[in-house]
């Protein structure tokens, strides 16, 4: 009696398939960041941007920040690189609504993103990215 369960188990495991691969992609550097610190000079290389123009892209500060949440630092990580934590934070909610659809389940309500959206990320990217780098906006600075 307890055959039927197995096609079910499979089937779950099936669906699950990408969303569980996808994690794994993410959770494999997030390990290896979360183990050698980007704090000390020397063990990641130096933003081709950064070293180009002298200015904080971005993604500066990135590494830290995963670092830092890695170890449940957040208000280290909030000050590593804001923009990250957001991105990181929606990218989870993306993966949770992924996989509960992939579940079968009633996925996360989120709002739908258009293409005005891609828009203003980009100008908050940008506004982000000029603001860290102004005397004012230092405290936004990895």
């Amino acid at each position: 009696m307890n055959a039927p369960a197995a096609p079910a188990s499979r089937s779950a495991l099936r669906r699950l398939a990408a969303p569980l691969a996808a994690l794994a992609s993410v959770a494999l550097p997030v390990l290896y960041i979360a183990a050698v610190d980007p704090n000390t000079p020397g063990r990641y290389p130096v933003c081709p941007f950064l070293q180009a123009t002298g200015w904080w892209c971005p993604g500066c500060g990135g590494l830290r920040c995963v670092h830092a949440l890695a170890h449940g630092h957040l208000t280290d990580a909030l000050h590593d690189n804001l923009l990250a934590v957001v991105a990181f934070a929606m990218a989870a909610l993306l993966w949770l609504r992924w996989t509960t659809a992939a579940l079968g389940a009633r996925p996360v309500r989120l709002p739908a993103l258009r293409g005005r959206h891609a828009g203003l990320i980009i100008v908050a990217m940008a506004a982000f990215t000029v603001a860290r780098n102004l005397p004012a906006g230092a405290g936004l600075a990895p």
